[in-house]
């Protein structure tokens, strides 16, 4: 990859197609800006009752008694349900929940609590009424009696010895090996390679550092909605909002205890979900109301049930100790990653630890990562989970050792930069990769080498790892006879997908992409179709589509042969039109036959289900410029440029939007976003007027460089885009405010109160 000049917002090509890389309006667009989506709270139905949820005042309570009477008594009241209603749990089933596994009687609890309420906002019971006001009138009149219980709020108070118990029948797993030691380590795991003494013998200079980062919340526009209608079938129709109708089918499943055949989700339009849409809270309370009702029930989360009763990203106390030769190379890395897992086991500290060192290749590391319960929401995926808080630790520990070293700190990290043949920690071994080229694409371009004048202004840089994933795709895709194709596909379309999955159909049959028709389909309607999250649907459902469309292309030559009575090996197909390899004078273009496919055989529809092993690792780097008012301490970013290897992008104007989308939220976590905790673990900033999400005003333009090194697992050479862009923003700004001021800040969010702390402890 070579480039020689550079735009804001430009792409490193690698490859040239006619229909992917190129930028068609969305098409679900006009929908959306014209307000006729349909997303969860706008469903309605005959009869539709109102549900709301009681949820818990304490952070760890036992649970004594439940008495709904009065509640049951208040006029409009159709039914209530509690954890009662629930199946029995037998103890140890573990069960997939989309994106881990989780035991069942954890994922019921968490459903609606049964013995203890483990967080402030845990669902205790719900009621059903014909109002949305008279269910929220008597879920404040169900008389819950409780045992309050001293909670525990951060991983290293719940490590501690004799530290209160969240759960008193956890055990630790050590190292894979359940112990009998009952404590709040769910578990504790170690990646090692190589031998980190001798590592760290070779190392001229050492730094180590411990930091500490707090809970954030993923931050989407639209609260959490879900309806359930359970028919006089037997079957369970649900409307929800949702990142995946078949992890809501499968989790709904096994909470109620039915089969997924008598379950049909319909995802509604999504408005945000960034991984936190994932998990089920609501569909399978509602169900249970329309189970006692007879009619459908919805219920919608207000801002405070979604800061306090879905799954924020984890708070994490994270060390990180780094050792390098006096020519800068890094010799041996050990990371220390304590992360919250909530009030049940399962933080992304596994995700943390397979990316905190991946950039680079280092011949001697060890990763020891602790899964710690705490009284907090249960942690739910965030974009990229686990990388950012281990991305704060590491990136600030490799520009303090650039610094010691007097080394340009993107020389520093070129060399030690990971490419094809290094090998994780965790084992993988990195097949093609844009490490390299993402760096000196950042160290190329001009923001780098800009003037920053002025006092109290610095820039900081650093880079960014996440590994993707595959998992399970399908989709379907008919001809039309106008040359047109409808394309059924079973992934929630959040950043513009319907987009990028019709495109890549569109390249292989030689159409536009505006000749494609995309549609969402429900759990009926469409083979199996994993989550929309960790960066997989363009690839694999992309991938999916480009495979009903070759099987299209195939039935399309068979026809055009039956047309020409030929045989099929003797057409070809190319830039959607079909020749003849003999016969010069026979040509058709794909949409004449198209229009002779009633009088030729039939319709023709292509099918794929597609389990692609081939995800590839997304790298990203950031530069940014900031000042530091050294009287309030406040941090305004004036300057900030996204660099990302994204394989192929398929559209690239969705492929910056993700960039950029990335970069400001990871904006809005470096300097000002978190879960303000009370001693007794309420949180006290549950509107977004005091959750301070960055606004317009809050932010520069942030300009995107586009790196394209092919994805060798992929047909069109696609990697994931929507989450490595996270990874990097907090500690680039926590370099350049290291630049600007001399202060080294160790803990998030870097509001104006942590920097003037910092300044006076510096100057004691």
């Amino acid at each position: 990859m070579t480039t020689t000049a550079y735009e804001p917002n430009m792409v490193l090509v690698n490859e040239t197609f006619d229909v992917v890389g190129t930028r068609p309006i969305r098409h679900d667009g006009a929908d959306k800006v014209t307000g006729r989506a349909l997303y969860g709270a706008d469903f309605d139905t005959a009869g539709l009752l109102h549900g709301k949820i009681l949820r818990s005042p304490h952070a760890h309570a036992r649970i004594k008694s439940i008495d709904t009477s009065k509640a049951e008594a208040l006029p409009g009241v159709l039914a209530i349900v509690t954890a009662k209603d629930l199946p029995t749990t037998k103890a140890g089933v573990i069960v997939d929940f989309g994106e881990g596994n989780m035991e069942l009687k954890y994922l019921r609890d968490n459903i609606l609590a049964s013995d203890k309420a483990l967080y402030k906002g845990h669902a205790i019971a719900a009621v059903a009424a014909s109002s949305p006001h008279v269910a929220e009138e008597a879920a404040a009149l169900i008389d819950v009696q409780y045992e309050v219980l001293e909670p525990v709020l951060t991983a290293p108070e719940g490590m501690k010895e004799g530290a209160p118990l969240v759960h008193e029948d956890l055990k630790t797993e050590e190292l894979g090996e359940k112990t009998d030691k009952s404590s709040n380590l769910a578990s504790h795991f170690r990646h090692t390679k190589g031998d980190l003494d001798q590592g760290f013998q070779e190392a001229d200079i050492v730094v180590e550092r411990e930091f500490n980062t707090v809970t954030v919340h993923q931050g989407y526009i639209e609260p959490h909605p879900a309806t359930a209608l359970w028919n006089q079938d037997g079957r369970l129709h649900i409307w929800c909002s949702t990142q995946g109708a078949f992890v809501v089918r499968d989790s709904c499943a096994q909470i109620l205890d039915i089969p997924v055949s008598q379950i049909r989700v319909v995802p509604m339009e999504i408005g945000g979900g960034f991984g936190g849409k994932i998990n089920v809270y609501l569909e399978p309370v509602a169900a249970l109301l329309s189970k006692k009702t007879g009619h459908a029930v919805k219920i919608v989360m207000s801002r405070a049930d979604c800061f306090e009763g879905t799954g924020p990203t984890p708070g994490s106390y994270v060390k990180v100790k780094i050792g390098a030769k006096n020519d800068g190379t890094i010799t041996a890395a050990h990371a220390y990653l304590a992360y919250e897992a909530g009030a049940y086991p399962g933080s992304p500290v596994g995700a943390g630890g397979m990316c905190v060192f991946s950039a680079y290749d280092i011949d001697n590391v060890v990763i020891d990562g602790y899964d710690v319960v705490v009284n907090k929401p249960k942690t739910a995926a965030y974009r990229a989970p686990g990388a950012p808080n281990a991305a704060f630790a590491t990136e600030q520990v490799v520009d303090e050792l650039a610094n010691k070293l007097g080394m340009d700190p993107i020389d520093l990290r070129l060399k030690n930069a990971a490419k094809e043949g290094t090998r994780r920690a965790d084992g993988p071994v990195f097949p093609r990769i844009g490490c390299v080229e993402v760096l000196e694409a950042m160290k190329s371009h001009p923001h780098y080498s800009a003037p920053l004048e002025g006092p109290n202004r610095g820039r900081g840089v650093s880079i960014g790892f996440w590994f993707n994933i595959g998992l399970a795709s399908s989709c379907s895709i008919s001809v039309n006879d106008d040359g047109t194709i409808n394309l059924v596909e079973g992934s929630t379309d959040i950043g513009g997908t319907r987009a990028s999955i019709a495109m890549q159909a569109a390249e292989v049959l030689g159409i536009a992409a505006e000749d494609v028709r995309p549609s969402v389909a429900d759990t009926d309607s469409v083979g199996y179709t994993a989550v929309t999250g960790g960066s997989r649907t363009t690839f694999a459902t992309g991938w999916a589509a480009y495979e009903a469309a070759q099987d299209v292309k195939r039935q399309m030559i068979e026809r055009a042969a039956t047309v020409w009575e030929v045989d099929a090996d003797s057409v070809e197909f190319d830039k959607g039109a079909f020749k003849s390899k003999t016969d010069p004078e026979l040509s058709m273009s794909f949409k004449d036959l198209a229009g002779r496919l009633s009088s030729t055989g039939g319709p023709i529809v292509g099918r794929a289900a597609v389990n692609p092993q081939g995800a590839g690792g997304s790298f990203a780097g950031n530069i940014v410029d900031v000042e530091v008012d050294p009287e309030t301490g406040k941090v305004e970013v004036l300057r900030f440029t996204a660099v990302q290897d994204v394989g192929k992008a398929i559209h690239p104007s969705y492929v910056e939007g993700q960039m950029q989308g990335g970069s400001a939220q990871g904006i809005g976590w470096a300097l000002n976003e978190e879960y303000y905790m009370g001693e007794q673990g309420q949180m006290t900033n549950t509107s977004l007027l005091d959750y301070r999400m960055p606004t317009s005003l809050d932010l520069p333009m942030i300009d995107t460089v586009i790196v394209e090194v092919a994805n060798p697992g992929h047909p069109f050479g696609v990697r994931g885009v929507g989450e490595a862009n996270i990874i990097p923003p907090t500690p680039a700004i926590a370099n350049a405010i290291h630049s600007a001021t001399g202060l080294r800040l160790e803990r998030l969010p870097m509001n104006p109160g942590a920097v003037t702390e910092a300044g006076w402890k510096q100057r004691k």
